[in-house]
């Protein structure tokens, strides 16, 4: 993705706007998924040589001739990997590096190179990857299609989740072409254990709407019709949005605030836009919070940026920009954390391992490495750095301005080894006990991470250890990590399968607003239209503690949800329980009960008399928001 100027200065935030989202906490619109709560890194995997067997076959990204080989004259990069892990390279037209070795590169399309990226994810605690795709129908397709594949088998190998990113710059028949690619290839990839799931929906981004440039010269309209095409398919949409999306001026067309707020997810950019730890903070205070603040009044999730800095123009500071972001970017009450980028040689944006002196950099191409500034750093420190940004975003480090990774580890180096024998030796409707055989350290064994469904969850210090919270009758994938005190991660234990056990019996939803049992059926929303209580007016009562239940229902194994945060009428379309799948039941005192929404404190109307979909939108009880609640 290519950056762009930052356009005149920051426009004022009100001052009430910025208050506001400095002292109180961000109401998250969505529970932790696999993006709420994560940390998401841009994979482009977007580079090729000549003779790796790419259907491209050309150095793709790396040279702007890409039919000849990269060098100073013919370059598209501005940085240089750390070439030491790879098992295939290229011979490049660079000098020999400053040692002497000769000049190589990699290419994305070898497997090995996509499984070590993904291993240096899993490594470092870096939740999940957001793989670039630009218009498939052209020259690259075959090769981005091909990518996809390596990426899923990566993904699935290391324990990492991703999802399709859309990147729509000069893609001029978008509109029906991306709804194409998704229907007859992409969408098959969401039956990967390892795809992004949040609120459980299939994740997608879009990024390019919106944006004030010849590259994505779009009118609202199409975009509009895009994002509620993806949403209408059961995903969960991300959008990819200029810097100042809810202004419309500078990098962002105007009218389009109705597109961006469509989305479930922001992500706004900022590559270009900072390049200090004080263009940081007045950042945080201009952009940022007001962001936040508009983010939570809509119930759209927050995903700002963090960007390591550009090698070349010496912005990084040896981790203290990177480190101010996050440490903003947590303090602001964001969802979730976007890391532009992963690989990102071309801008000198990337987070993999890179050069970390001269002597490791083509002798004629005018580069720097990570030791720019005279401060010495070990070509992963990026890498462990985001992991600890990652970390300080979901609580396991306290929120700190001071940057905790050091630019160079000393000493141990080795993870333990894998956990052995995983297995499930007891279960509850709520609780699945697993134990497992110690795993061995060259120092010690500081505890372990239980990961389920490749998402950490717990860390226990030792085996056995009891997971709790669990939905009855649900099933779940678990595995185990060990950790040492370096900080070290072993790849995963076996994955064990279980159901929990079954929980209360059914119950039905009689409607005092016209005497009918609420249906849940062929994914529509629920409504109360049932002469008698068969399986689609069936629902399971989970006893949330706290006068608080969730409803499953019998027809699809689904949980009720107030969707919109109570914006939009009750569905059954989720997999997981979080606030908007709440609901608090108050008994009346003519027997009936009333259900009041968690996700916006309202009261579960039949509307309509019942002729409409269930909504929850009252303030007070009256006959529509009663119910019989009645023993299946």
């Amino acid at each position: 993705m290519t950056s762009m100027a930052a356009g005149s200065a920051l426009a004022a935030a009100s001052a009430s706007q910025v208050m506001s989202a400095l002292t109180s906490a961000a109401s998250a619109a969505s529970p932790v998924g696999d993006v709420v709560g994560k940390i998401t890194v841009g994979y482009q995997g977007w580079f090729a040589c000549i003779g790796d067997g790419a259907p491209i076959n050309t150095w793709w990204h790396w040279s702007a001739n890409a039919g000849q080989p990269p060098s100073p004259s013919n370059t598209t990069i501005v940085a240089w990997p750390d070439m030491r892990e790879y098992q295939r390279t290229y011979q490049t037209a660079y000098a020999n590096l400053n040692n002497g070795q000769p000049a190589t590169l990699f290419s994305s399309y070898d497997q090995q190179t996509v499984d070590t990226h993904f291993r240096w994810m899993r490594e470092n605690s870096i939740d999940t990857a957001a793989l670039q795709r630009f218009n498939p129908n052209g020259g690259e397709g075959p090769t981005r299609d091909a990518m996809a594949a390596k990426v899923r088998t990566a993904a699935e190998a290391n324990g990492r989740k991703f999802y399709i990113m859309y990147d729509v710059s000069d893609w001029s028949n978008f509109q029906p072409e991306i709804k194409a690619d998704w229907t007859n290839k992409m969408r098959a990839y969401t039956s990967s254990p390892m795809y992004a799931m949040q609120n459980g929906k299939p994740v997608v981004c879009i990024w390019g709407f919106g944006f004030n440039d010849g590259q994505r010269p779009f009118a609202p309209a199409p975009c509009l019709d895009v994002v509620n095409w993806f949403k209408s398919q059961g995903c969960y949409v991300i959008g990819g949005v200029p810097t100042y999306w809810r202004q419309g001026i500078n990098d962002s067309r105007p009218g389009f605030l109705d597109v961006y707020h469509a989305f479930n997810m922001l992500s706004p950019w900022m590559v270009g836009r900072i390049g200090n730890v004080a263009d940081t903070d007045r950042f945080y205070t201009n952009v940022n919070a007001p962001d936040q603040a508009d983010c939570n009044a809509h119930g759209i999730d927050y995903q700002p940026c963090v960007l390591p800095g550009d090698v070349k123009s010496r912005q990084r500071a040896h981790g203290d920009f990177m480190w101010r972001q996050f440490y903003n970017m947590v303090r602001v009450g964001a969802q979730g954390i976007y890391i532009s980028m992963f690989d990102e040689y071309n801008e000198g944006n990337q987070i993999a391992k890179s050069a970390e002196t001269l002597a490791t950099v083509p002798a004629n191409s005018g580069m720097l490495a990570l030791d720019e500034d005279g401060t010495a750093c070990s070509s992963d420190y990026y890498l462990r750095l985001t992991g600890d940004g990652g970390r300080m975003l979901k609580g396991q480090l306290p929120l700190t301005a001071t940057r905790p990774t050091p630019p160079v580890v000393s000493g141990d180096r080795q993870p333990p080894s894998v956990p052995g024998n995983l297995s499930v030796t007891g279960r509850t409707a709520t609780t699945v006990t697993l134990a497992w055989s110690a795993s061995a350290d060259n120092v010690g064994v500081t505890g372990y991470q239980v990961l389920r469904g490749g998402t950490a969850v717990a860390t226990a210090p030792g085996s056995p250890y009891t997971v709790t919270g669990l939905t009855p009758a649900t099933a779940y994938s678990f595995t185990v990590t060990a950790r040492d005190a370096a900080g070290n991660t072993s790849a995963p234990s076996n994955a064990v399968s279980v159901t929990t056990a079954p929980g209360s019996a059914a119950v039905s939803l009689r409607s005092r607003a016209n005497n009918l049992y609420v249906t849940a059926a062929g994914g529509s929303p629920l409504i109360a239209n049932g002469t008698s209580a068969g399986a689609g007016q069936q629902f399971e009562r989970v006893d949330l503690g706290n006068g608080n239940v969730a409803l499953r229902a019998r027809v699809n194994n689904l949980y009720v949800c107030a969707e919109a945060a109570g914006a939009q009428p009750l569905i059954a379309n989720r997999t997981a329980v979080g606030p908007w799948e709440t609901f608090q039941v108050v008994t009346n005192s003519n027997g009936s009960i009333s259900l009041r929404a968690q996700a916006n404190g309202q009261y579960v109307c039949a509307e309509g008399a019942g002729a409409q979909p269930l909504i929850a939108n009252r303030g007070a009880i009256g006959q529509w928001e009663q119910f019989d609640l009645v023993a299946g």
